[in-house]
Parts: structure tokens; C-alpha cells; sequence
């Protein structure tokens, strides 16, 4: 069985801060992470690999620092890893993104592939539909549970209030909650080895003959962002003093009837 696990390095996006006049993410010192949701869906990719046997691949696109993340998830446990970079693919949106992304599973083979359900420096949610969609794959989103049955899975799919138990055929593609599971620690051998770990390195070269070159980078990315900004600090809160408890009451009330909150 062959597992394809994509993953993205992000900003620990606790630390991002703005540019209030290019209205872009300021970078500079900000600490790079593995997205949380792709970090699960790792986790369950080398949980199947622990009980069922597996050869689990790491797929990361983005600039060369992004091995730091690949080499991470050769730590955990991962097999191999491969990183897709290049001038070419810079400026991509989650459209081209996905467009490249596939091409490159394609020619590396699967038999799962599984994405986390959304980037916290995005929150699109929307890469891994579109990888399937452009593999021509089934996909399930928002999965809390996996069991692997032969040639299906089994899978928990998620929503507000239910859920769905759904048995899908593989070759597919899961998109993981951060729930699904719980990321496991890197070893002191599993660092070393990972130290020494060849890369595997996809350059547009390597896929221009699945690639149109106007259907990726910004060329191809529909998408613009037209203003980016962090969460506003809320307001200084009102102290109630010097009253008993049915005058703060009383106080709540009235505070909240004035808002139109009830």
C-alpha cells in the first residue's frame, strides 16, 4: 500500500503580524510549523503503516526551506519525501496549487493520499477536493476516524451537528481534522536518520508534461487577495463595583437588551 501524505510549512500563524500597508503576512522571524490538520493526517498514514504495513511518502510544495518540514516528517516515521519547488509555481493560489500538486502525485503513484482538511494561513479548505477532482479520484473531507479494509476505507466524516459512516473505494482522498490523530513525537534515531535522508527533489522541468504553464503560478491562480489583516483586539471590558448581586444583574440585563442580544 502507498501513502501519499501531503503537508505544508506555515507560519505559526500565533506569531504572524501584518503589514498594515502592503497588507502582507510579515514573515521575517516568525517561526515555520507543519500545518496541524496535515500533521494528523501524517500521524494516521504511519498508524496504517504500523498495523497493516505501508510506504508512506511525504509531499510538500513551496521554497527550499520547506525541507525543514519534509525532514520532520522523515523524523516521525515517513519513508520518503519529496519536495516540489520552483520559480514557476511561486505566486500559486489553492487552484494552481492543486493543479501542481496532482501532477505530481500522479507521476509518483498512490493508493491513498491524504491532505489536511485546511491551512490555518489560508482556512480554504479547499486544496485537497481539488487534487482529487483533478486526479479523478473519490474524496471524503472532514475525517475523525479511518479503518483501512482491503481495497476500501472506512471513514467518520464530520459535520456541525452528525456525522456519516462512508465506504469509499480506493485509489481516494481523505481530507484529516486535527482530530483524526494525535501527531506522534520524533525519536532520536528517527532525527539522525532524517539528518542524512535524500529529498527528492520535483522541479517544473520534472513536470512540465502534465503542466501547462499558464494553469499555475499567478498566471494560472484566479485568486486575488485584496486585503489581509490580523484579528482586532476587543474592546476593554466593564467592571461592575460597588453593587449587590441583584444591581449587577440587573446591570447585565440591561447592557445586553441594549445591544439587541436579547
Amino acid at each position: 500500500m502507498k501513502i501519499a501524505v501531503c503537508i505544508k510549512q506555515v507560519p505559526d500563524t500565533t506569531e504572524v503580524r501584518v503589514d498594515p500597508e502592503t497588507n502582507r503576512l510579515i514573515r521575517e522571524g516568525v517561526p515555520s510549523i507543519i500545518n496541524p490538520d496535515d500533521k494528523s493526517g501524517l500521524e494516521t498514514a504511519l498508524r496504517v503503516k504500523d498495523t497493516m504495513g505501508a510506504v508512506v511518502t511525504a509531499v510538500c510544495m513551496g521554497p527550499l526551506q520547506a525541507e525543514v518540514a519534509l525532514r520532520e516528517a522523515l523524523a516521525m516515521g515517513c519513508d520518503e519525501a519529496v519536495l516540489i519547488s520552483g520559480r514557476e509555481f511561486g505566486g500559486s493560489d489553492t487552484y494552481a496549487t492543486a493543479t501542481i500538486l496532482a501532477a505530481a502525485l500522479q507521476q509518483l503513484g498512490f493508493d491513498l493520499i491524504i491532505t489536511g482538511r485546511e491551512a490555518i494561513d489560508g482556512n480554504t479548505a479547499q486544496v485537497g477536493p481539488q487534487i482529487a477532482e483533478r486526479l479523478n479520484i473519490p474524496q471524503v473531507s472532514y475525517v475523525e476516524d479511518i479503518q483501512v479494509e482491503s481495497e476500501h476505507l472506512i471513514v467518520k466524516r464530520m459535520f456541525e451537528d452528525c456525522y456519516q459512516r462512508i465506504k469509499v473505494r480506493m485509489p481516494c482522498l481523505i481530507t484529516a481534522l486535527a482530530e483524526l490523530a494525535q501527531p506522534r513525537y520524533m525519536t532520536v534515531r528517527g532525527i539522525e536518520d532524517a539528518y542524512n535522508a535524500e529529498i527528492k527533489m520535483l522541479a517544473f522541468d520534472d513536470l512540465k508534461d502534465d503542466l501547462n504553464p499558464d494553469s499555475i503560478g499567478l498566471k494560472g491562480s484566479p485568486t486575488r487577495v485584496i486585503r489581509s489583516f490580523t484579528k482586532q483586539a476587543k474592546g476593554q471590558g466593564k467592571k461592575l463595583t460597588g453593587m449587590d448581586v441583584d444591581e449587577a444583574v440587573a446591570s447585565i440585563i440591561l447592557t445586553l437588551e441594549e445591544h439587541n442580544i436579547i
